[in-house]
């Protein structure tokens, strides 16, 4: 009797093993599928986020970038002839990589022939930055209007530019912040926008001509990585 007993005794034995092993196999595998359908839903999020960052755009924030002092202390910003040279493309086209940011940029304007920001335009500026969303390079773009001297309106733009990073630099004391912020001042030379630019978020409510959107700086969180 305890021949037979002994056996089903020991078959026994080795079937549950053999079912729990199953078992968890087949929940791993379960688990390892779902974990593959969520990292692909992440991974198709992520790229839809990031579909402005054409390759054109990414070439010219890498060059911006070096030729123009945006990642290192000392000198920064690019004044018109070398942003032409480092965009290496029309100034219309120029224009045309930033026009799927209209959702997220800022234009924030000034006074003819002036650099100093009104409060809309310090408002404006605070709530750009404060959208950052993971985002790692926040792009200043400055200009003046074709009106007045040409040398003049490169300075003009220059100042409208470090305008910005001042105000940024006072109002948040980020110790990193001259590390994120790129800034590329165009004069009248360069890049000017166009009258369909005065639909975009602006610092100021009205009337917009060209010479109003021009004496502009234009302002965004790029998130592309460069």
């Amino acid at each position: 009797m305890n021949g037979p007993k002994s056996l089903i005794l020991m078959l026994v034995a080795l079937i549950i093993p053999s079912i729990l092993v199953s078992l968890w196999l087949s929940n791993a595998k379960a688990s390892l599928e779902q974990a593959g359908d969520t990292s692909s839903e992440i991974a198709v999020a992520s790229v839809a986020e990031d579909e402005y960052c054409t390759p054109k755009l990414k070439g010219i924030l890498r060059r911006v970038a070096g030729a123009c002092g945006l990642l290192q202390e000392g000198g920064r910003g690019c004044q018109p002839a070398n942003a032409k040279q480092v965009a290496a493309m029309s100034g219309d086209d120029f224009n045309a990589l930033f026009k799927p940011l209209s959702h997220r940029a800022k234009i924030i304007q000034f006074d003819s022939a002036q650099v100093e920001m009104d409060e809309f335009g310090s408002a404006a500026v605070e709530t750009a930055w404060s959208d950052q969303r993971g985002a790692s390079f926040f792009f200043v773009v400055a200009r003046a209007s074709a009106d007045g001297d040409q040398i003049f309106n490169q300075q003009l733009s220059q100042k409208r530019a470090e305008a910005v990073l001042t105000h940024l630099d006072q109002k948040f004391n980020d110790p990193d912040l001259k590390k994120q912020v790129g800034l590329l001042w165009l004069g009248e030379e360069y890049a000017q926008l166009g009258e369909e630019f005065c639909t975009w978020s602006r610092s100021r409510e009205g009337e917009c001509s060209i010479a109003d959107i021009n004496r502009s700086a234009f302002i965004a969180w790029i998130d592309c990585a460069i």
